[in-house]
């Protein structure tokens, strides 16, 4: 036999799906899962902090008293009931009626992941650009790269995406002959890097997107998530036109459930709406209902004083215990708010290549390979704190920190040996170079 492959349809995939990869992170969830491992990978929500009783009684009724409706096929642009709250939900942010928000403009998803979807089938063409920070969300490098849209990274640092980086990026991909659609940022309490871009540069980012005539895609499922004071305004409460502002209740509320939404310029939200039919005929009526039911009979502000109150004391945890047990060289970002840490790792230590030694060591993360789209990254790490306890959050970072101190040391020791056999083979006269392992 001859020519097989472990795939017998490769041939036959449409062009579109040669590009798929599979996403690191649901790739570590198989191991990450096991109770032994102290997972530090995942972005999963502590849902234990929820009142579950009172949740599971509402969940009930809503079969048991509602269910003709509740269990029935719905309208693709999502209940009213639910838009309504929605809109009631984005004026704690400051985005309300006076900033152009309103429940005619507002389309409901499948979580998150399926308004990235959206906003990719309606704008992105094969060969198009998206600029994205540089880390950005895995979800939406798939969304993109599914449309074979091309990521652009545009640089940040501690105070979020650089303004004089994006105007370069911009002017880079227009010097190229090739077409930027729109900018994808996550500005408050970023996934993976944990920053959040500063007022002063909002502003900025949008008088930058204006003049260039580039659509400004905003994600923002961590904003309500705030440790140390409040958040800046989201940039689709400074600016109407041109900006899409997501959001979801995985978050806030429960992932399990589904339920994410668009607020969109009125002149898309039709064609939103018809690209979401295409795709799923309608969300599901039941976990619209269980959102909108939560949103009006439960005492959902204070549940999200609860989850600030469990990640802060988490987040401090990992602080404490980086700055306690990280080998020297390593660097970290200081979240005000949402769910992640992103680490940096001395000098010559790899995160994708030192992953099975962690594994092994019983402690998971994600390799920062996984957060961009060319696969560079390979010196960072992404650490999630929402999930597990303070107890276990130490423990898993002095297993993360001795397998650190395990590959310095073995850099250290075949470097030196590396550096001693160049010498020999210089002294040799010899024109080959060595193995560079330093």
């Amino acid at each position: 036999m001859t020519g097989t492959t472990l795939d017998d349809y490769t041939d036959r995939y449409a062009r579109r799906v040669r590009g798929m990869t599979a996403s690191e992170i649901r790739a570590l969830f198989a191991v990450a899962s096991r109770p032994e491992v102290v997972s530090l990978a995942g972005g999963a929500p502590y849902i234990a902090a929820l009142p579950l009783d009172a949740v599971g009684e509402m969940l009930g009724s809503l079969a048991a008293d509602h269910g003709t409706s509740t269990l029935q096929y719905g309208i693709g642009q999502g209940t009213l009931e639910l838009r309504e709250r929605i809109c009631e939900v984005m004026a704690l942010s400051g985005i309300d009626a006076a900033a152009g928000a309103s429940p005619d403009d507002v389309v409901v998803t499948v979580g998150g992941q399926q308004a990235l979807d959206l906003v990719s089938r309606l704008f992105l063409d094969p060969g198009d650009v998206v600029l994205a920070e540089g880390p950005t969300y895995v979800g939406a490098l798939g969304a993109f790269q599914s449309a074979q849209a091309q990521v652009v990274h545009v640089a940040m640092d501690d105070d979020g995406l650089i303004p004089a980086a994006l105007e370069a990026a911009i002017a880079d991909v227009a010097r190229s002959g090739r077409r930027a659609k729109f900018l994808y940022t996550i500005p408050t309490y970023q996934n993976p890097a944990g920053v959040t871009m500063t007022d002063e540069r909002r502003d900025q980012v949008l008088d930058i997107c204006e003049r260039a005539g580039l659509l400004v895609v905003e994600d923002d499922p961590y904003g309500q998530l705030s440790f140390d004071g409040e958040a800046p305004l989201p940039l689709r409460a400074r600016r109407r036109e041109g900006v899409f502002y997501l959001s979801t209740f995985s978050k806030t509320f429960a992932p399990g459930l589904r339920v994410g939404w668009i607020l969109a310029p009125h002149a898309v939200r039709e064609k939103l709406v018809i690209a979401s039919e295409s795709q799923i005929l309608c969300p599901s009526a039941y976990a619209q209902a269980a959102v909108t039911t939560y949103l009006s009979t439960m005492p959902w502000r204070e549940q999200i004083k609860t989850y600030r109150e469990v990640y802060r004391e988490r987040r401090d945890a990992l602080l404490e215990s980086l700055a306690d047990l990280m080998p020297a060289g390593t660097t970290w970002t200081r979240p005000s708010g949402g769910l992640f840490v992103w680490a940096t790792l001395p000098p010559g230590l790899d995160s994708k290549a030192m992953m099975p030694r962690a594994i092994a060591a019983r402690v998971a993360y994600v390799p920062g390979t996984g957060f961009y789209a060319d696969g560079t990254g390979g010196g960072n790490m992404r650490l999630n704190f929402s999930f597990p306890s303070p107890d276990r959050i130490r423990e898993g970072v002095r297993r993360l920190a001795g397998v650190m101190e395990q590959d310095l040391a073995m850099r250290q020791v075949f470097g030196a040996i590396s550096a001693v056999a160049n010498r020999r083979r210089g002294q040799a006269g010899s024109d080959t170079p060595g193995p560079d392992l330093a």
